[in-house]
């Protein structure tokens, strides 16, 4: 896979024909390969090549892995669409479907207005994606596609250079590296890393290059060492040593912060063998003799990464102190380390079912899973909020979790169990109400390591709050928490709104008027202005929040009018009317006694009413007025000291104590999953005692809280009642 390597037509069909005999396929690759030639006869590229030798090196380098013959077909064909105006029905009737997709699936999007170059590339990325999504081999073709202009980058400008490099080194090469395309991908970040820094990549290869001599004497003079020694206890293997990608070293000097000599594996040597058996043997021969490093030892056998790889790391000591990381795996390890998801799909005559094999791709690479669904589910209209989605989520992807039941997670730095629950599924993620890892419970804020196992609690009719928007750091879990709100917050605004023309209909009703002429929309239109909303649904939202009075309305759109001229004893009667309502006493707690001004107010401690809650208030000895429920049994049989008293609308919000008690069977974590859900409504906690009962089976947790109204206080006994194990919610007097 040279980039100086020149393909020719009888290169390209050599290498076809080493693995596809079926002369119905060759017939058709023969035909897509003359139909591309014609097609693109008389176009050149930027090196003065004729523009089919682009296409005949894509084909080349898809039978290099062995893709089928419609993938050939497509590679052949992919510019034909965008370039030589060839329709997706001509391609599907000179070849077949499954290739028209392939070539659709590779083109840019075309003839359509977009704000600048980013969303441009954004928008085509997505359509790549999508399309990857459906079928993988859209992404093979692409790969190659890339690879080859990567290839012959140089004949561009240096500023194009620069854009095309820094694109291939932030979309292409990580999909190549997920895909375990390791052959693909090393060359891809060469390249990228040649144009985007061009005096790094010389200072680095000249540093490679001043030790070369010197590094391969050492290397040859350990295999030899190493493949005597396994000769002697017969082994059947291959051992050669194996160079360090330039890009590679830079990455590990940057991020590592570390000297060019301080890089472990500069010599690298991998050893592949038979079976899987021989791997673990040869590994425990070359420990015997020679010192490990500590800590350098990875069993990526036992535990594949998530692009399939699979192989022993170890690095140790040779005799003169000198470091060797040594790679032992399988032929067919070896295989797919190189080639990735080629090798692993690769073409079979007779054995090969394009939807069977996407199946099992979607199977076995948790990542392209995880993709699949997160594009079944995004809401993101906009192609750049999409592959910020991608990029982040998947490509930066490199912390490794694991559900109860073994299957990995990948996440990227800084992920937390909300992320973990939105990755694992949208239903898993709405109705979390805490989170278990590694068997012990945790705040839902805990970033999360690589070998966590992570277990998450939920209860059905729980939902995320606004604050794990500030907790999650993937882009998936985020957009998925904005859209629960927002039809939460469409639901609670329908919900008022037919709250406001109930309480319409009852005015209505009151002043005796007809309840269908009243409610009729078009009567309201002359009055939004005068209210300050919009149209007939903010009205209703106004008067269902109490922000507007229902009565007020009425007069509005009945034109009555209040009476201009009154009797003296009328007018008496207002006046003591005004008088009497200037005296009122508003407590701090936002409760209002009306015709009594300066008096002592505060809340019962015994029944502790909540903002809307029916209450009443007792005129105490020398403490003022106390607040009861009214259901209170300390003052059910009161009657002379008893006044009204209301919840005062202007105030703004408090907070109000009051006690629940909670009956459950016993059992570990109870009280630490009520503390989670409560967190979740922001409820502060200021009191708790808790007890099991005698029968050592059940017990109760008595919990003091601050709520804002009677109906969040609901809200939080609703699914309390839910968790795991509580058997009953109630609110208690003390």
């Amino acid at each position: 896979m040279s980039s100086h390597i020149v393909v020719t037509d009888e290169m390209f069909f050599n290498e076809v024909h080493k693995y596809i005999t079926d002369e119905k396929s060759l017939d058709m690759i023969r035909r897509a390969h003359e139909f591309a030639r014609q097609k693109h006869e008389g176009q050149f590229r930027k090196s003065g090549d004729p523009y089919f030798t682009h296409a005949l090196n894509v084909g080349y380098i898809l039978a290099t892995i062995q893709a089928g013959p419609q993938t050939i077909c497509a590679g052949l064909l992919h510019d034909v669409m965008e370039d030589c105006g060839v329709s997706f029905e001509e391609i599907a009737e000179l070849f077949d479907e499954d290739v028209a997709n392939l070539v659709d699936g590779v083109t840019k999007i075309g003839n359509i207005q977009f704000k600048d170059e980013k969303e441009y590339l954004a928008a085509n990325h997505r359509k790549i994606f999508i399309a990857m999504a459906k079928d993988i081999r859209v992404i093979l073709i692409k790969l190659v596609d890339r690879l080859h202009n990567m290839r012959t980058l140089a004949f561009h400008k240096p500023e194009k250079q620069k854009k095309i490099a820094s694109e291939t080194l932030q979309v292409y090469a990580p999909i190549a590296h997920r895909l375990g395309l390791s052959e693909i991908k090393n060359e891809l970040e060469d390249l990228s890393f040649l144009y985007l820094q061009p005096e790094k990549y010389r200072e680095i290869a000249s540093l490679v290059d001043a030790k070369k001599a010197e590094r391969q004497k050492l290397v040859d003079q350990m295999i030899e060492e190493i493949k005597a020694m396994l000769l002697e206890h017969n082994f059947h293997f291959r051992i050669f040593g194996r160079c360090k990608h330039l890009y590679s070293i830079y990455n590990k000097m940057v991020t590592k912060n570390k000297r060019f000599d301080e890089i472990l594996d500069l010599y690298a040597i991998r050893i592949v063998t038979e079976t899987e058996l021989n791997c673990y043997e040869i590994l425990g021969y070359i420990h015997a003799a020679y010192r490990p490093v500590n800590g350098r030892l990875k069993d990526y056998i036992a535990m594949p990464k998530m692009n399939m790889y699979q192989s022993l790391h170890t690095t140790i000591l040779d005799r003169t102190g000198n470091i060797f990381e040594v790679q032992i795996r399988t032929e067919e390890m070896d295989s797919v380390a190189e080639k990735g998801v080629a090798a692993h799909w690769s073409y079979k005559e007779g054995k090969y079912n394009s939807a069977s094999e996407q199946k099992e791709i979607e199977n076995k690479l948790g990542w392209f899973h995880d993709m699949i669904t997160m594009m079944d589910e995004a809401q993101l209209e906009h192609p750049t909020d999409f592959m910020n989605q991608i990029q982040k989520d998947i490509f930066e992807a490199n912390v490794y979790v694991m559900t109860p039941k073994g299957r990995v997670i990948e996440l990227p730095n800084g992920s937390t169990p909300i992320d973990f629950a939105y990755r694992v599924h949208t239903d898993v993620g709405h109705s979390m109400v805490g989170a278990i890892v590694n068997g012990a419970m945790v705040p839902i804020n805990t970033k999360l390591k690589t070998g966590d196992v992570v277990n998450i609690k939920t209860a059905k009719g729980t939902g995320p709050s606004e604050d794990w928007l500030k907790i999650a750091r993937t882009a998936t879990a985020r957009s998925k928490i904005k859209a629960y709100l927002q039809k939460k917050e469409n639901e609670d605004r329908a919900e008022t709104i037919a709250k406001g023309e109930k309480m319409m209909a009852e005015e209505i009703r009151k002043r005796g008027l007809d309840e269908k002429e009243y409610l009729d929309k078009s009567r309201y239109e002359g009055i939004y202005g005068q209210l300050g909303v919009n149209n007939y649904n903010e009205l209703m939202y106004a008067i269902g929040i109490k922000s507007a009075n229902p009565s007020h309305v009425v007069d509005k759109i009945s034109n009555i009018k209040r009476p201009t001229m009154v009797d003296n004893v009328t007018l008496a009667y207002m006046f003591k009317a005004r008088e009497k309502k200037k005296k009122r006493t508003v407590s701090e707690g936002g409760i209002v006694v009306e015709g009594i001004d300066n008096m002592k107010v505060s809340i019962a401690g015994c029944c502790m009413p909540v903002y809307g809650d029916p209450i009443v208030g007792y005129i105490t000895k020398g403490f003022g007025v106390k607040v009861h429920r009214a259901d209170c049994p300390n003052i059910i049989n009161e009657s002379s000291r008893l006044i009204d008293v209301s919840w005062d609308e202007s105030q703004e919000e408090h907070t109000y104590e009051c006690w629940l008690r909670i009956d459950a069977v016993d059992r570990n974590f109870l009280i630490s999953d009520i503390v989670t859900l409560l967190s979740q409504y922001k409820i502060t906690i200021t009191g708790l005692n808790s007890e099991v009962l005698p029968d050592k089976v059940n017990s109760y947790v008595e919990i003091r809280i601050k709520v804002k109204d009677n109906v969040q206080l609901q809200s939080v006994i609703d699914n309390m009642r839910k968790v795991d194990s509580i058997v009953s919610v109630s609110r208690i007097m003390k």
